[in-house]
């Protein structure tokens, strides 16, 4: 694993915060140790490349499985963010300069690992005027150069300080998957997302796809931060109005005491009942487990689903 400081070094604009309790962790939410071959090959190739992955930063419980399987998602732009998310165990502070030559390293990685699909995601970028929009432009022309069969799917910042012009330059390099976080209900964006803005990133997704109805839009919501049923189902609705195609929803876990409280663990049996829902409510695909995460399993989602528009057009 990445050589990551002590929490109170890694979050020093948390360390005022008064400690949470961690509650015990239920056991459909308990993973297996990383480790293996597998494991150790993707570790190997992520550093040789001199990439950062989300995976690690910010402490995904599927890490050991997937870096197995050879799926790593990969963090652009450095891995410190310019936000200071209650959520997030993603580092805050001061980012070094944009990296010109990691866009290629990316596409060299996606090569080295074979990738079908790949999952590209950033720090918050709020130093640089464009916000990082024409770094992930450069990232995904590299994949394409390199990888021509591998579907790209970025999982972006929401370019809140930046013109309308950012976005338009994302979209403009064609991903596969835009997918950009709604992460909480809106009235726990004061508490849980306090330097965004909801209806900004609603927008933001609607916009994606007036740009090029082409693109498939993801947004996905973490759940057991304090949000009830009804908010949860007025997201959904949100996001159907945004025209958004993929929907994920995924248990909140505490990274430190710093960081904000879970306040339940929802049941295996809530979250199909709010997958039954999001399909009821016209989503083309839906991820609802304790687990989930945005780009868990997103290849094999995403396959399936190309797979069964190919049959339907093909039928007729």
């Amino acid at each position: 694993m990445r050589d990551l400081k002590l929490p109170d070094q890694r979050h020093p604009e948390k360390a005022h915060r008064p400690d949470q309790a961690q509650p015990k962790k239920p056991a459909w939410i308990r993973v297996k140790a990383p480790g293996g071959a597998g494991y150790n090959e993707t570790r190997r190739i992520m550093r040789d490349n001199n990439l950062a992955t989300v995976c690690e930063e910010a402490g995904c419980p599927n890490v050991g499985e997937c870096w197995s399987q050879g799926h790593a998602t990969m963090m652009i732009m450095g891995d410190i963010c310019t936000r200071g998310c209650t959520f997030c165990n993603v580092a805050t502070g001061k980012p070094q300069a944009l990296d010109a030559f990691e866009p290629g390293r990316v596409a060299d990685a996606v090569a080295k690992l074979g990738l079908n699909h790949v999952v590209i995601t950033s720090v918050d970028r709020d130093d640089v005027a464009d916000g990082g929009a024409e770094h992930f432009a450069q990232t995904i022309r590299a994949v394409r150069h390199r990888s021509p069969d591998t579907t790209i799917e970025i999982l972006t910042p929401d370019f809140l300080r930046c013109g309308p012009e950012a976005l338009e330059v994302v979209v403009a390099a064609r991903p596969d998957v835009f997918n950009h976080n709604l992460e909480t209900v809106p009235g726990l964006y004061p508490t849980v997302r306090p330097g965004a803005r909801y209806f900004h990133s609603l927008r933001l997704l609607q916009r994606v796809k007036e740009l090029d109805p082409m693109i498939f839009t993801k947004s996905g919501i973490m759940v057991g931060l304090g949000e009830d049923r009804q908010g949860v189902t007025q997201v959904m609705d949100d996001m159907r109005s945004a025209d958004v195609d993929f929907l994920t929803i995924g248990q909140y876990l505490q990274p430190t005491p710093k960081h904000h409280a879970v306040e339940r663990f929802v049941t295996p049996e809530d979250f199909a009942s709010y997958e039954k829902a999001a399909y009821g409510k016209g989503f083309l695909m839906v991820s609802a487990t304790p687990l989930t995460r945005s780009s868990y399993h997103a290849g094999d989602d995403f396959a399936r689903l190309r797979d069964a528009r190919q049959a339907k057009l093909g039928s007729r």
